[in-house]
């Protein structure tokens, strides 16, 4: 167990494993797994017939389209979040993994966390093995165009990522609570 919570803001092109890696870190902390684009996959399943299972680049092209009408209507998937962000606060949780693709959006949802005061926030990127595939969008095609504080090269066999990942994971948040001491 850790003291405190943390934000953990993941990144990665499709396919890298975030979604398998959280589920790794919910075997040692309490997670809370959260995304930015959880409503924008809400309102495109109940307004434009899109389906979960569709993950092709017509489908990622339509959700990173549709999440940008959001962004610059409304803010709605950064509202999201932060309402998430409050939940977790109130929650026994540990661990919120955030999933955001564009880095526009990360370095908003970063700040607006860290004005808050209430917990660290760090930046995570997911890769596996060589160049990864375009897929034909923004959020998917420029998420190592940022800058991160961790990096992770998920490229064990599926029977040993889990602990790699979870030494990786304890290793960075006991290094940071090190120095904010």
């Amino acid at each position: 167990m850790m003291q405190g919570k943390a934000v953990i803001i993941i990144n990665g092109a499709g396919g890298v494993g975030k979604d398998t890696l959280c589920g790794f870190a919910a075997a040692e902390y309490r997670v809370a797994n959260r995304s930015s684009v959880d409503q924008v996959k809400e309102i495109a399943r109940n307004y434009a017939g899109w389906s979960d299972e569709r993950k092709d680049s017509k489908s990622r092209k339509f959700l990173s389209d549709l999440k940008a009408l959001l962004v610059d209507y409304c803010d709605a998937p950064c509202r999201y979040l932060e309402a998430e962000y409050r939940n977790f606060l109130e929650s026994d949780g540990e661990l919120l993994f955030v999933h955001i693709r564009e880095i526009e959006e990360i370095r908003k949802f970063r700040e607006r966390i860290l004005a808050m005061g209430q917990t660290p926030c760090y930046t995570l990127l997911i890769r596996r093995g060589a160049a990864s595939p375009s897929w034909g969008n923004r959020s998917d095609d420029e998420v190592e165009q940022g800058d991160y504080d961790w990096y992770y090269d998920n490229d064990r066999p599926l029977a040993e990522a889990q602990n790699d990942f979870l030494c990786f994971l304890r290793g960075h948040l006991r290094e940071q609570s090190r120095q904010s001491l």
